[in-house]
């Protein structure tokens, strides 16, 4: 019963798949090809359930591969801790990985390292329909962040409103210095 609610499963994710990508999906398995895996007593090996490949994933408009970067950064920060407490605002200007004297941001050498080590943290691909994130509320904060990393505009916006949120945020925390009990 598992295995065939498995192969069932796998055939749809395919043709889920398929549907999103553009063109239309390409090609489509021939009935024969599908056969084996809609009687439960076939006898085929998973790697041998349909001959079609996998379709690509869609370009993003976001940068979609984290890893070093060349660390020059000019970026704006706005930290606002809750709806009643003033907002923070820093200036971050690195150079190859180092903080220039224009910073005022508090923790600049650390904000500078984690975006000479990760360019595309503050240009998070956007957040799919479908996503499942936890209903848990991390605390009123919210930020933005303007300006241009490694020659890449950046305008984002990170709060702590679901799981998904916070994760964002705790990846970015060393560049919006998380103040207002956010960390």
């Amino acid at each position: 019963m598992r295995k065939a609610w498995f192969h069932a499963l796998v055939l749809v994710s395919v043709a889920g798949l398929s549907a999103c990508s553009p063109g239309g999906g390409g090609p489509t398995p021939s009935p024969s090809a599908t056969s084996s895996t809609a009687s439960p007593t076939a006898t085929s090996s998973p790697d041998t359930e349909t001959t079609v490949p996998a379709p690509s994933p869609p370009p993003t408009a976001a940068p979609g591969t984290s890893g070093p970067g060349k660390g020059n950064a000019e970026l704006a920060i706005m930290v606002r801790p809750s709806a009643s407490e003033p907002a923070l605002n820093y200036t971050l200007v690195c150079k190859d990985g180092v903080p220039t004297a224009e910073s005022s941001h508090p923790s600049a050498a650390a904000a500078c390292t984690a975006l000479k080590e990760n360019p595309a943290v503050l240009s998070p691909a956007p957040r799919g329909t479908d996503q499942a994130c936890t209903q848990q509320y991390g605390g009123p904060q919210e930020a933005t962040v303007t300006g241009i990393v490694d020659d890449t505009p950046v305008d984002s916006s990170f709060n702590r409103k679901d799981g998904c949120e916070i994760g964002l945020w705790n990846a970015a925390k060393d560049i919006l210095a998380s103040a207002g009990g956010a960390s």
